[in-house]
This record gives C-alpha cells, structure tokens and sequence, in this order.
C-alpha cells in the first residue's frame, strides 16, 4: 500500500469515528476502533472503502458489519478487561478483535472453514494472542469454555436460544439479532437468577444463525 493511500486510509478513520462518536458514548470502544486497521480485514480489492459506515463483502457470501452496528454491540456488552466474551460468527475476524482489545479472552467460531482460517491469519498478523478461532460445530457456541461472562452474536437467531443461554454465566449479557431470516431486532439480554430480560437496541439485518437451536442450512 502506498504512503498516500495509507495516508487517505488513516484520515477517512479519524472521519469515521468522529461519525460514530455522535450516538456512541463509550469512548473506549472508540478508541479501540481507531486503533484497529479494519482495511486489514477486507479484501484487497475493497480496502478503500473500509471507513465507510456499512457493510462490505469479504467473500463466501458473507460481509464485515457495518461499524455502527459493531460500535453499538460491543457498547451493549459492556465488557471489563477480566471478562471472558463468546463471539458467534467470526467473518473476517475484526469484531473479535475489538473484543481482545477490551476483554481478557475472546473464543469466536465461524461456520465456514476458509473464512475462520483466514481470521485466524488476520488475528496472528496483528498479534492477538488472546483469541480462539474455531470452525462452528451444529452445536451454538463453544461450551467446551463456557461459561462465559459475555457472548456477541453477529447472525440472526429465530429466538434467543436455550442452548447459548446455557453458556452465559450468571449476571452475563449477550447482545444477538432476533427476528426472521430478513428482518430483526438487536436484542441485548441479561441472564439472572429468575431466567432473562430483553431490551430492544435497534432495528437490523443480519445473515441468519445456522445451528442447533436456531436456523436450518436450507
């Protein structure tokens, strides 16, 4: 990359968070995000437009989110740097590293083999030692390291599902898309001693969660 480019690249970020800044309040996520290159973790062909506030393709039919949407997750969770976060859907690998930077380990799977492994190289290049990288099984999540004080879901479930419920710890939060295969909500949810609530953070639309207690492959 070019001095000019990544000159352009570096400015167009500092855009981008001052445009997030205007409805994301937790200034550590904002740091964290301006820290993080994201062009890192889009393809070649699409580095130019890793600053703009959408998504974008990064093959396998999947997308890297759009930041807003990754800023406010990741607000929601509310993580401290003891916490230990479950990440459905790894993509390209960048919102797990935002997580890393944030928390004190972060266990992410992603279903599709060539993209968990290209967010493993991603995550390797940039040095995060705290992250695990796993190709999904039909089984939600990763209890092999449950619990977990917190879990991001970055696919939409039908319903927000018993079995990642089970892996939360006891006071944890989880922040997943829930609704139909086209249209959802941004659920944030918190596990309590009676069972869960629900707060609605914002209308969405995300890939739908492919698993045992959510969608079928078909």
């Amino acid at each position: 990359m070019s001095r000019r480019s990544t000159v352009s690249l570096k400015a167009a970020r500092k855009r981008l968070i001052e445009e997030l800044r205007r409805e994301i309040s937790d200034e550590r996520v904002l740091r964290v995000m301006a820290k993080i290159p994201r062009e890192a973790f889009v393809p070649r062909e699409g580095r130019y437009l890793a600053y703009e506030d959408r998504p974008l393709p990064i093959g396998e039919g999947q997308t890297i989110s759009q930041p807003f949407i990754i800023a406010l997750m990741t607000q929601a969770l509310e993580l401290v740097s003891t916490d230990k976060v479950l990440e459905l859907g790894a993509g390209s690998g960048y919102q797990a590293a935002i997580l890393a930077e944030l928390a004190r380990q972060v266990i992410t799977t992603e279903r599709i083999p060539k993209l968990a492994q290209s967010a493993r190289r991603t995550l390797d290049k940039l040095g995060y030692t705290n992250v695990q990288v796993h190709v999904a099984e039909q089984t939600l999540g990763w209890p092999a390291e449950a619990p977990y004080d917190a879990i991001m879901v970055t696919a939409a479930a039908p319903r927000v599902p018993q079995e990642l419920l089970d892996q939360l710890a006891m006071g944890g939060r989880m922040v997943i898309p829930v609704g139909s295969r086209w249209e959802q909500d941004l659920l944030y949810v918190l596990k309590q001693e009676e069972g869960f609530t629900a707060k609605n953070l914002t209308p969405c639309r995300f890939v739908p969660l492919i698993g045992e207690g959510a969608w079928s492959e078909e």
